[in-house]
């Protein structure tokens, strides 16, 4: 079954995920939609997901240039430079893992996000 991952469209929602990673991992991926550079992350980040087995963390979406506010709130929150694309592991309210641009590739998300799912 390949995981979903939920989009982010309000500061609300982007609260409750922050929240709910006291109780399970979250994986952000902040996208833009205009770059050729995030639309090959997003590509790896979605084969990636397409590929694991019973992962023990959610996964969201966020859309930078249509939901400005949620990707600032995160920014400014989670105390990171605004980047796009980036993806970022949360675990218990606090940043364990980020990565931006080039490095967001299938073999970087399994070396970091592979204990989180089942081999």
């Amino acid at each position: 079954m390949t995981m979903k991952i939920r989009p982010l469209v309000s500061v609300e929602e982007w609260n409750e995920a922050l929240k709910a990673s006291e109780q399970q991992p979250l994986l952000v991926f902040k996208h833009s939609t205009r770059c050729p550079v995030s639309s090959g992350a997003h590509d790896e980040l979605m084969n990636f997901l397409e590929d694991a087995r019973n992962p023990k963390f959610y996964a969201v979406l966020v859309r930078v240039i249509e939901e400005r506010p949620v990707s600032n709130t995160i920014a400014e929150g989670l105390g990171l430079q605004h980047a796009s694309p980036q993806a970022i592991l949360i675990e218990d309210g606090k940043v364990t893992w980020y990565a931006t641009h080039w490095d967001i590739t299938y073999s970087v998300l399994e070396e970091q996000l592979g204990e989180h799912c089942e081999k």
